[in-house]
């Protein structure tokens, strides 16, 4: 009998669960004492005041001769003055105490030494070029106020103060507890239904960027009193508790009643998306969260309470993101129940900023890797329109996103390439690929949403790749057409070819299962050509809807045994160590917008396409061929 699932208790807005956990008198960390070179990045949990004047003593500002300004006046170039040397001028360098008596320095470069006596043909005014006692710090003045994070200038005001101690808030220490059966440590080859335990790496980093101090604890099994006991435990050496995963419905999800059993559960299941499962519970009288397991999730939920809470503890304010308006490239549909949290790549493209959605699965941790920024669609929002003007929330420099080249279009893996020897050579630009096939790189280009487009679209009437197609579709844009590489396509499958597979009519087959590309992918072309020039008609293949949107996604679904057979490229077949037999020699284009084209980042790219750098690397790949790579195909129509 199947055991009953559990259900979320709420769906709690976010604006009210924040509220409701953060307003709860948590208070904050002890305080401790700290020499003041250790105590940088940690608050202070006091004013300090300085116990002595900086500088303590009136010091020349310049090298030269100290005098009484009383003793220059007069002084002109028609009427020079003669002062005696140890006398009436007193030689000191920068930094000197003035020698009693004396406040005025005048500078080497307006004497005129003439053996025991000096020359002066200007008057100097009381305290010129002089640091008067207390011109920087003076004592018992505040140094720092309460609750300020020290910084390295912070560190050397509070020495020229006189303090060498300073007290400061002790880091909150936050308790780490990853849970499941299906966990390994990091290091270890996962058997088939295992997972690499990464999620606590990703907690304890940003714990340490929010000001706290990470207890990573040992992997628990999905077991009620092992984790009672776990939680326990954590919670007396600890401010925070954070258990990963089984805060969800399913049948050894444990977290919520562990936590009630220990205390008291605030709220299960926040209205957010990814990350609704959260768990808000008190155990001890110390904060505990239930962070989902999926590592998207994890995040927003820790973004969310954890960040803000770690501050507070620390006597601060959670500090904010840059934001910027840009327009949405697509349209983007959002459940009414939750307010959702989208994963962005942005880029100026003539001089508007465009916001670009990356894959939403709450398991897809490369889209927070991709991500420039975040944007929220509200709840009781149904989604974004395409051109929709959006605020994001930016996790990189403007700067950078302002040097980033966006190429929308057909997937391929010497982009990759070209995106790392963009960042070698020229630190802060990089190269934001998104893959949405060929035609869709080309509508990109038709909407103003990218630089460049990469393109292999085979025309079958005339057999040319690209032209036609950019000539129908943007007839009025003048364009520099750009051969990146030659690459063979064909037909992936498992190694030794278990099923026997070696044309394209075998996948009619009844025991031959398929995975596709999507619609408009430029590889979904060729098969459809293929498919036409031997009669085959796209039904009876077993898998012809079932689509991918990178050569190295149908590789791993081949690889994993999940789909027989797949169209792609040589390079991503011999990435998962898959048999290949060759179909076709196809031409991979950049699709450039004239006005794009002398762009300063467009000439860096185009150079390092050309380079024997990239060629090399290229090839290392396998099945492709520069020849003709960096060769303009067409220019200007």
């Amino acid at each position: 009998m199947l055991e009953k699932r559990k259900r979320y208790l709420h769906n709690t807005p976010v604006a009210e669960a924040r509220k409701l956990f953060l307003d709860r008198r948590w208070g904050m960390t002890q305080e401790e004492i700290l020499p003041v070179a250790a105590a940088v990045g940690r608050v202070t949990s006091k004013a300090v005041f300085a116990k002595m004047s900086s500088p303590h003593f009136h010091a020349a500002a310049m090298d030269g001769v100290a005098v009484r300004a009383a003793d220059t006046e007069g002084a002109s170039e028609t009427a020079p003055k003669r002062l005696l040397l140890l006398k009436q001028a007193f030689p000191v360098d920068t930094g000197n105490a003035l020698p009693v008596g004396c406040d005025a320095v005048i500078m080497a470069e307006d004497l005129f030494e003439q053996g025991e006596v000096i020359e002066i043909m200007a008057a100097v005014v009381p305290w010129q070029h002089v640091r008067p006692i207390g011109e920087d710090i003076v004592a018992t003045e505040m140094l720092l106020s309460s609750g300020h994070r020290l910084g390295a200038v912070d560190a050397g005001a509070l020495l020229a103060g006189g303090q060498t101690d300073v007290a400061v808030r002790q880091r909150p220490k936050v308790a780490i507890i990853p849970t499941g059966n299906e966990l390994v440590a990091a290091g270890t080859k996962p058997n088939p239904g295992q997972i690499i335990e990464y999620n606590s790496v990703i907690f304890a980093a940003l714990v340490e960027e929010w000001g706290g101090e990470a207890l990573k604890q040992e992997i628990v099994r999905d077991d009620f009193e092992l984790l009672k006991e776990a939680v326990l435990n954590a919670s007396r050496v600890s401010d925070v508790v954070l258990v990963n995963a089984g805060s969800s419905a399913g049948r050894w999800d444990y977290t919520a009643d562990v936590l009630a059993q220990l205390g008291e559960v605030l709220i299960h299941g926040v209205a957010v998306r990814p990350g609704k499962p959260v768990i808000l519970a008190v155990v001890a009288g110390k904060p505990v969260i239930g962070v989902p397991g999926y590592p998207v999730s994890a995040v927003v939920s820790l973004e969310l309470f954890l960040k803000p809470l770690l501050y507070a503890l620390q006597g601060q304010q959670e500090p904010k993101r840059s934001m910027l308006q840009a327009s949405f490239s697509r349209q983007f549909t959002s459940s009414l129940s939750a307010e959702e949290w989208i994963r962005v790549k942005v880029g100026c493209v003539e001089e508007r900023y465009v916001a670009t959605p990356l894959a939403r699965g709450a398991g897809v941790v490369t889209s927070l890797v991709k991500a420039d920024g975040i944007v929220r669609i509200p709840q009781q929002k149904e989604g974004l329109v395409a051109g929709e003007s959006v605020a994001v929330e930016l996790l990189r420099p403007l700067l950078n996103i302002e040097r980033t080249i966006i190429c929308s279009g057909s997937h391929d893996l010497t982009l990759d390439i070209l995106g790392d020897l963009l960042s070698q050579h020229y630190p802060g630009f990089s190269l934001s690929s998104a893959h949405v096939g060929s035609t869709g790189g080309i509508m990109s280009l038709r909407r103003g949403e990218a630089h460049l487009a990469g393109i292999h679209l085979l025309h079958e009437e005339t057999g040319q790749y690209n032209i036609p197609f950019l000539q129908q579709f943007l007839p009025n844009v003048p364009l520099v057409l750009v051969t990146l590489v030659e690459r063979e396509q064909g037909l992936m499958v498992r190694p030794g070819n278990p099923k026997g597979i070696s044309r394209i009519a075998d996948l009619t087959r009844g025991d031959v299962s398929f995975i596709n590309r999507q619609r408009g992918a430029g590889t979904r072309l060729l098969l459809d050509a293929c498919l036409r020039k031997d009669g085959i008609a796209p039904e009876a293949i077993n898998g012809y809807q079932r689509e991918e949107y990178t050569h190295l996604a149908v590789a791993a679904a081949v690889s994993a045994g999940s789909a027989d057979v797949a169209l792609g490229v040589f390079a991503a077949a011999q990435a998962l160590e898959l048999d290949f037999i060759p179909l076709a020699k196809e031409r991979y284009d950049l699709a450039i917008p004239a006005k794009f084209f002398a762009e300063d980042k467009l000439q860096k790219l185009l150079g390092l396409i050309r380079s024997d750098q990239y060629k090399f690397a290229v090839k290392e790949l396998g099945g492709y061929h520069t020849e003709k790579t960096g060769e303009i195909v067409r220019q200007g129509e």
